[in-house]
């Protein structure tokens, strides 16, 4: 091979070396072996050569040519391999893992409904508010004016638990203590929404041992029974999205409120079924009225300069109405089937918070 070939053989393949990646190489070799490559016109000048040089050169080319093909074979080689070690290095994957199940899962509705309730009175300026499910007998009984002969005292109705002499500790019965430790903890005026766990001895298709309860309470010098109508009518219809929906006031007694309402939200029961709304029907949802003066002044204030109302309901019942669901007990079932019938969508908006992002 003359001196003129050699030189670019050398020039040639030191260039496949250099090259970095499969792209740079393809560059090398369109210029050596392309169309109108180095080597390739050389080829083309073969047919000018006297005919006794051109047998001898042409096989020079030819080795040049093979050469420089076998030099970009083993780059573009180590190139691939070089790419697959840092795909391998960057992408690696345990195989040993078992594969991961689709999401899937749903939100119980006592959890919906528990959301929607706060995000309605939230918006009302009520704050989340939360005491222990063990409570001390006064806080649950005493200090919410219940006489010692009040029913919910007997232990048929009540669970009590073993404490220390003198102390009677009970599953509370009601979440209403937790009005009296935030009056005691702190400053008024106060708006609190208190939703949790209850517990009444007590099991059938509307009752369950343990169950939700939510009571709300709002205390200021200046609040009357106006303010208390005012709320709870919003709140019926915020909840059941029924923007005419017919609430009536009832008389009724409680120990802790005076003076004390049932709540009725209108509904019609045409052809078995029941349906909120208007009609010609009414039914119970709730329990409200004006804080008692001697459950304020348990709770630290002077019921001479403060006063507010007060109300209660079952998380459950008003999610069974809202929901139509027929039993309170397969909530608790653990039926995957049932709660993929009555569940929501994790991370699904609720309440008003919904309606005003529409």
């Amino acid at each position: 091979m003359s001196d003129e070939l050699t030189a670019l053989r050398d020039e040639l393949e030191g260039a496949v070396l250099a090259a970095g990646s499969l792209e740079a190489l393809e560059d090398v070799r369109v210029r050596a072996l392309g169309r109108r490559g180095a080597v390739t016109e050389l080829m083309k000048s073969l047919g000018k050569a006297a005919p006794e040089e051109r047998r001898e050169r042409g096989q020079a080319l030819n080795r040049l040519k093979q050469a420089v093909a076998d030099a970009i074979d083993a780059r573009k080689e180590a190139l691939a391999q070089s790419e697959l070690e840092r795909r391998l290095a960057e992408e690696r994957i345990d195989i040993t893992l078992p594969v991961r199940p689709a999401p899937e899962g749903s939100l119980h509705p006592i959890s919906q409904t528990i959301d929607e309730i706060t995000q309605i009175f939230g918006e009302m300026g009520f704050r989340w508010a939360e005491g222990p499910d063990i409570e001390d007998d006064w806080y649950n009984f005493t200090a919410l004016n219940m006489p010692p002969e009040h029913p919910a005292r007997q232990e048929m109705d009540t669970f009590y638990l073993v404490g220390e002499a003198g102390s009677r500790p009970v599953l509370r019965t009601h979440t209403s203590p937790v009005q009296i430790r935030t009056m005691l903890d702190k400053p008024p005026p106060l708006r609190v929404i208190v939703p949790g766990r209850t517990y009444r001895s007590d099991h059938d298709a509307t009752h369950s041992p343990m169950f939700h309860q939510v009571e709300g309470l709002a205390i200021g010098r200046s609040i009357h029974m106006g303010h208390l109508k005012g709320c709870l009518i919003a709140f019926c219809r915020a909840f059941f999205g029924v923007a005419d929906l017919p609430v009536r006031f009832r008389p009724s007694h409680f120990p802790f409120t005076e003076p004390s309402a049932e709540v009725d939200i209108g509904c019609t029961r045409e052809g078995g079924q029941l349906r909120i709304g208007a009609g010609g029907d009414w039914l119970e949802i709730l329990g409200s009225g004006m804080v008692h003066p001697k459950v304020i002044a348990n709770g630290g204030l002077d019921p001479e300069e403060w006063q507010g109302f007060a109300f209660g309901m079952g998380i459950e019942r008003i999610a069974m109405l809202k929901y139509g669901i027929p039993d309170l007990r397969t909530m608790y079932d653990s039926d995957l089937r049932w709660l993929r019938h009555y569940g929501f969508r994790p991370l699904d908006i609720p309440g008003l918070i919904a309606e005003a992002a529409e």
